[in-house]
């Protein structure tokens, strides 16, 4: 009997081990630690250095964190859950606040997408929500990514970040402009499609779902989003929606903050 207990430990504990494996993935904090880590080589050494500057300026002004990391593969992992796994594994942002925000790009390679998160920490959901997330990925980001300017995407989605966090305007106010630039107008065919899904959405709620692509509490209106913004390009800046970079010393390293599982992601 003895014997039998002894076998059943050692294999939930090989199960348990070798479940964990994929955790090891996940890179470990940086040393020296800093804002911009680029894994996957999609910026030059310049414009790495640029960024740097620019979100520890912020963090200097704020004690609010921006972090941006790329990597080569995502190891098998939803990019959402990839992302909040570092953000909580690295400790951005601070930890009374959780003030953290982590962008992460999987760049496009010969046999997948590339794929693209912004999550955010607890104390930063009111001010930049779900949705508000995903309007900087389709409207800042995505049309600089495809046109392969990863600098200018990533600079440009920091100083909307960055204004949201301070205040200088609101995520509505944010969101009006984006659909002003936008044109404000519905796909070809859309409606019917808008009015399925919402209708399929409120039907399942309680349900759940495994196809997530949005933080908790905000998918049918990230799927309305998503369906307005995939007809076309999304050219243009934003004007008055943007931060300075100005200037810091070195990154003194992450708070401890946490991540609640908000955010929202793109692919390209």
């Amino acid at each position: 009997m003895k014997t039998k207990y002894f076998l059943v430990s050692v294999i939930l504990i090989t199960v348990l081990t070798f479940s964990g494996l994929p955790a090891q993935d996940i890179p470990d904090r940086p040393v020296p630690p800093r804002l911009v880590n680029d894994f996957a080589n999609l910026i030059s050494a310049q414009e790495s250095s640029v960024l740097e500057q620019k979100l520890v300026a912020f963090n200097d002004s704020t004690s609010t964190q921006i972090a941006i990391v790329t990597v080569p593969s995502l190891g098998g992992y939803d990019i959402m859950d990839y992302a909040q796994r570092l953000g909580e594994k690295w400790g951005i942002g601070q930890k009374k606040l959780n003030n953290g925000i982590l962008l992460l790009v999987k760049p496009k390679t010969g046999d997948s997408d590339g794929e693209i998160t912004i999550v955010q920490g607890y104390g930063l959901e009111g001010a930049i929500p779900d949705i508000t997330c995903g309007q900087i990925i389709d409207y800042e980001i995505l049309p600089a990514f495809r046109e392969g300017n990863y600098f200018g995407g990533l600079d440009a989605a920091t100083s909307t970040l960055m204004s949201l966090a301070r205040g200088e305007f609101s995520a509505d106010q944010y969101g009006k402009k984006a659909m002003k630039v936008s044109g404000g107008k519905f796909p070809s065919g859309i409606v019917i499609f808008i009015i399925i899904i919402i209708v399929l959405s409120i039907f399942g709620k309680n349900k759940g779902s495994n196809n997530r692509h949005i933080g908790s509490g905000n998918l049918p209106i990230w799927l309305l989003l998503s369906m307005l913004n995939s007809g076309g390009s999304h050219k243009g800046s934003w004007g008055g929606f943007s931060g300075g970079s100005g200037s810091g010393g070195g990154f003194g390293g992450f708070g401890g903050g946490s991540f609640g599982g908000g955010g929202a992601s793109g692919s390209w």
